[in-house]
């Protein structure tokens, strides 16, 4: 066990919860959009997300940060098919709940959740302690490719199922990232990277809504009113926040235009509000937050722990760099939430309870 020998990083801890704090305002902000959609209890929503979001995540927070991260190496495998048990759990009917044509959530009375974010969180842990019990054999077959295949192909399997492809995405380039990390052999990468790419245009062969989409990312007029019709309304409200926004509030575009205003449109609604200046500043926020964590992982002195924090860190910074990149046009939709921003408590949750194994890591030398 890593012995603990100083304070936790505040600078780390410091622009996480500097986003937090704008993020709930933005969220209050959005909120108001789809109060006047859909006629929801503002108060509902925003207790929800403050509660189990912010309030709970921030404890989550505070507690994982004091329990050595030597403990999850010693537990990886059991936590990786616990997550893996508790996503599948959505296609049992007395527990799965389906939206919009998925079906990614578990519903048990008032209260639901999305188990892909355990299951992000599980897949790091595992494969970050298999890669530190595999050292410099990494860079083998045995010990690096087929492993990687193995316990990768459990995760999108299960995904695909739903059909969650965004998630797929995100988990997929953490693993990348992980990998390389770990040592792998650039071939290796390479020819990994190459299958998943290859993979991915398979499936969009066979996934109408795929191709839906992919064809709306490069050409949004063809649909205007149906498939274009978010990424439309999107960049309407990012253009419309010009320099530097309509002002906190003021936004137009979220009163029965963008939808999901407080979901993965969410960075439309904020940049219409605060312009291209805020929109800069909140993608510094998260620049930040990316290169703070993986100096943390730089510093840290075992691979597992380096591996633990590289793979946390990307889960977060891809999947909030994703979320942008789509609501400007720079890559397809994805459905994918802006972390410590957009509406859901879980992904906020798990977020900050990432962080706190992060800090965790920060403290130990």
């Amino acid at each position: 066990m890593a012995k603990q020998t100083k304070e936790m990083d505040k600078l780390f801890l410091g622009i996480t919860i500097t986003l937090v704090v704008v993020g709930l305002f933005v969220f209050i902000s959005a909120s108001l959009g789809l109060y006047a959609q859909q006629g929801l209890s503002l108060m509902a929503i925003a207790t929800r997300q403050f509660l189990l979001g912010v309030v709970g995540g921030l404890g989550a927070l505070w507690l994982f940060s004091r329990i050595p991260y030597s403990y999850w190496k010693r537990f990886a495998l059991p936590l990786f098919i616990l997550s893996l048990g508790a996503t599948a759990l959505v296609f049992v009917p007395s527990f799965g709940y389906s939206h919009g044509g998925a079906t990614r959530w578990i519903e048990i009375g008032s209260f639901s959740f999305q188990p892909v974010e355990l299951l992000k969180v599980g897949f790091v842990i595992c494969f970050a302690a298999w890669c530190a019990y595999a050292g410099k054999k990494i860079k083998t077959w045995l010990y690096g490719v087929l492993p990687f295949v193995l316990i990768l192909a459990l995760v999108v399997g299960i995904l695909f199922l739903q059909p969650d492809t965004g998630s797929v995405l995100v988990i997929g380039l953490t693993a990348i990232a992980m990998f390389i990390a770990a040592g792998a052999r650039w071939t290796h990468i390479a020819a990994l990277a190459a299958t998943g790419a290859a993979g991915l245009a398979s499936l969009a062969y066979v996934r109408p809504y795929i191709q839906e989409r992919l064809l709306t990312f490069l050409n949004p007029a063809t649909d205007p009113l149906g498939a274009g019709y978010q990424i439309k309304q999107s960049l309407i409200a990012v253009g419309s926040g010009k320099w530097f926004g309509r002002g906190f509030g003021q936004s137009i575009q979220k009163f029965n235009f963008v939808p999901e205003p407080v979901g993965d449109s969410i960075f439309a609604i904020f940049a219409e509000e605060w312009g291209f200046f805020g929109s800069v500043v909140l993608i510094a926020l998260f620049i930040a937050f990316a290169l703070r964590g993986y100096k943390i992982a730089a510093d840290a002195k075992n691979p597992f722990a380096q591996l633990l924090v590289v793979g946390l860190v990307t889960l977060i910074a891809v999947q909030s760099f994703v979320n942008i990149a789509a609501m400007i046009g720079i890559l397809p939709l994805t459905g994918l939430p802006l972390i410590f921003v957009s509406h859901g408590g879980t992904a906020l949750f798990v977020a900050l309870a990432s962080v706190g194994i992060i800090l965790n890591v920060s403290r130990s030398t």
